[in-house]
């Protein structure tokens, strides 16, 4: 599965077409009073992709080890698990579908967990993910594990969004949970794009909207699902998920799926804006789409902004991630922390100011310069301290970066705030925080370090802040950008018919050539000329004279494009098959009258493009580069052939026709990945190699062979 994500990452492009979708429209919310918190501060935990599998042992071990003792002392007002909580895959990880034997497992862990931490179980929502969903032909169904044996499942979170508005004294904190699965869950790897429909996003809008209209108090929006937009298809009408959120300029939206190995930096800022771009849809070149100048208007009449982050988390099954979220006056931050070397002595995480990094909104910007903030609310540094012992100091320390190292330019101690009753170690300490308005937003840093009464001493991370709201832009690597900045539901048929059209273009071309202005392109025009594009088009025309060849080329085009590539057993249960196309998967309707329809659309681009780009393009070129270097191997034996017997031995000796060994070598490695490729869709979908995958497992190496032998001699 990983590898295979790897490989769409260096594709891509699509427009929608029908997709199955996510699971029925019931919601249900619910009201919290939180109590013993210091006016609006509240702090929620968010673990993800915990992938509990009857193969890796330890995941399971050490979620309950380390998990309950840390709740039970950090002691949250919610507790969200975004999705992929079993793993359902196989010892050899070829065979994608459900086990529920980690799922009475999982079930177990839980259970423990919660009676550790003291925390009460209806505080915890966990969220259906692809994994969770592989094979599962129905919601409710027999292998539908996740409505018995998840969190949400026992107490009958059934539907596919669900929402929890924390309220403080002073705000607010409405949580919307979504689960944007497809309806019908097909086994991976061709299970990997949420698929919100129109009913699930009309849905979420109205939670979104609930308080409104009906709160004096200020809302801050969470939302929360496992898909990163990235990988979230449109619903049928065009609408995305996007397309809410900034509607509603929630805060931030949770989520997970990508784990930590394309990057750290996980993070996209959305704000509308720049419509007219064209390419806005299909990518974001940075982690901030735009930027904002000094001047703001803090008119009435100005629409108000609409923006939010989107903040991927690392993944509990390697790298063991936790991430707590606090809210802090309508200020949303976060820590992300690993447990792979074990548990956590305390934990720091600073709620103001905020990271400039990847917390800083262009409404932080706004706010501070039109004063729309209360000023207490930047006279202090705040921070929460978590510990297993007794907090003996705090001590906050601020650094300036524009000499180009750091310099401690302050450093004051964090007092515990003075209510009793408050049920966290939340710290302030108060400060002249105008002696730090810059417009650079990376050039003042913060650190808070933590003395426990058994001496240990805990830093924070250094981070950068901007009290006037700045951002300090991070670009991301390649490999962030292509999870976090393409837009793949919208790529994938852009690059499909891209490839299937070039493929197209490179046999069609020279034959034209050849038919209508009979201009032929030989290795004697080449040399004379030397011209790229009549190399290039003697190349191509050289295959077109294999005739077979060239036909067999374009049958294969039209096949991948009218039939299906093979058939296959879709669900966890191998009742009935369905076949796939470049369209998705058709299987039949789930009233099982006889119908069919189309399913896991854009999810099957992880098997076409790789296929294509990496496969019969390379495999059309070799073809190709075998009949033109047969072309030089045929003018140097008419060369050789007028001379005496002796030069002609040594020339014979001198023509070994390596650059043909290499292009052999060539079609063997293609050959090799194709195999690989039908190895991996064989055991997913319990293939018959034989009358099920014949024309497409077959195809490419006769073609290839059939080269090799045609190429043989001059």
């Amino acid at each position: 599965m990983n590898l295979l994500i790897l490989l769409l990452t260096l594709c891509s492009i699509s427009f929608s077409t029908p997709a199955a979708a996510a699971n029925g429209s019931k919601t249900q919310e619910t009201v919290i009073q939180t109590n013993g918190g210091y006016d609006s501060l509240l702090w929620v935990v968010q673990f993800s992709d915990l992938h509990f599998s009857v193969h890796h042992p330890a995941r399971a071990i050490d979620f309950h080890d380390l998990v309950g003792p840390a709740l039970s002392f950090i002691n949250p007002s919610l507790v969200l698990i975004t999705g992929d909580l079993t793993d359902g895959k196989s010892k050899d990880l070829l065979t994608m579908k459900q086990n529920e034997d980690e799922w009475v497992e999982y079930k177990t862990v839980m259970d423990s967990v919660i009676r550790r931490s003291g925390i009460d179980k209806s505080l915890f929502f966990d969220l259906r993910g692809n994994h969770d969903n592989f094979g599962v032909p129905d919601v409710g169904g027999s292998f539908d594990f996740f409505s018995k044996l998840s969190i949400n499942g026992q107490l009958g979170r059934t539907g596919s969004v669900n929402s929890v508005t924390l309220e403080t004294p002073e705000q607010k904190h409405l949580f919307v949970g979504l689960d944007t699965t497809m309806l019908t869950g097909l086994r991976g790897p061709t299970n990997l794009f949420g698929h919100p429909t129109d009913e699930l996003l009309n849905d979420l809008d109205l939670e979104l909207s609930r308080w409104d209209s009906q709160s004096e108090k200020p809302v801050t929006k969470i939302s929360f699902g496992h898909f990163p937009l990235s990988f979230s298809a449109p619903a049928a009408s065009g609408r995305t998920l996007e397309d809410v959120f900034l509607k509603h300029s929630i805060s931030a939206y949770l989520c997970g799926h990508l784990h930590i190995k394309f990057g750290k930096n996980l993070k996209r800022h959305h704000q509308l804006g720049n419509q007219f771009l064209p390419f806005q849809k299909l990518f974001q070149a940075n982690m901030h789409r735009s930027s904002f100048g000094s001047a703001v208007n803090c008119s009435s009449e100005v629409p108000p902004i609409q923006e939010f982050w989107e903040w991927e988390m690392g993944d509990w099954r390697r790298n063991r991630a936790m991430r707590i979220i606090s809210i802090d006056r309508g200020h949303v931050s976060y820590v992300d922390l690993d447990f792979k070397s074990g548990a956590k002595d305390a934990i720091i995480l600073p709620t103001f100011p905020l990271d400039s990094s990847f917390m800083s909104t262009s409404l932080c910007h706004h706010n501070y310069e039109c004063r729309n903030l209360a000023p207490s609310s930047y006279e202090t540094i705040r921070a929460l301290v978590f510990s297993d012992s007794p907090i003996m100091s705090v001590m906050a320390r601020v650094y300036d970066m524009q000499s180009g190292s750091l310099v401690l330019v302050a450093e004051t101690k964090m007092n515990k705030h003075a209510d009793e009753a408050s049920r966290e170690s939340f710290y302030v300490a108060p400060w002249n925080y105008k002696a730090y308005e810059d417009t650079s937003a990376d050039r003042y840093w913060l650190q808070i370090e933590a003395k426990d009464s058994m001496g240990r001493s805990t830093l924070s991370e250094l981070r950068p802040f901007s009290i006037s709201g700045h951002n300090f832009k991070i670009s991301w690597s390649w490999k962030e950008f292509l999870v976090m900045g393409c837009q793949w539901a919208a790529l994938y048929f852009p690059l499909f018919w891209s490839a299937l059209y070039s493929m197209f273009f490179i046999l069609l071309l020279p034959k034209a050539l050849l038919v209508f202005p009979k201009k032929i392109y030989t290795y004697k025009n080449f040399i004379a000329n030397k011209g790229l594009i009549s190399g290039v088009l003697w190349i191509l025309q050289e295959l077109c004279r294999v005739r077979t060849l060239w036909f067999g080329w374009i049958g294969y085009l039209f096949y991948l494009i009218l039939f299906p590539w093979f058939m296959g057993y879709v669900f966890t249960e191998a009742k009935s098959k369905g076949y796939m196309t470049f369209r998705g998967w058709v299987i039949e309707t789930s009233d099982r009258k006889g119908q069919h329809e189309y399913v896991g659309f854009p999810d099957v681009m992880v098997v076409v493009l790789p296929h294509l780009l990496f496969v019969v393009l390379p495999a059309i070129l070799v073809t190709g580069a075998l009949t033109a270097e047969r072309a030089i191997y045929r003018e140097h034996m008419l060369a050789s052939s007028g001379k005496k017997k002796d030069d002609l031995d040594l020339n014979s000796r001198r023509c070994k026709r390596r650059i043909r060994k290499i292009l052999f070598v060539v079609c063997l490695v293609i050959c090799l990945k194709h195999f690989m490729n039908c190895r991996i869709l064989t055991k997913a979908y319990d293939i018959n190699p034989v009358l099920h995958f014949l024309g497409y497992g077959v195809s490419i190496p006769l073609l290839l062979a059939y080269a090799v032998g045609k190429t043989r001699s001059a």
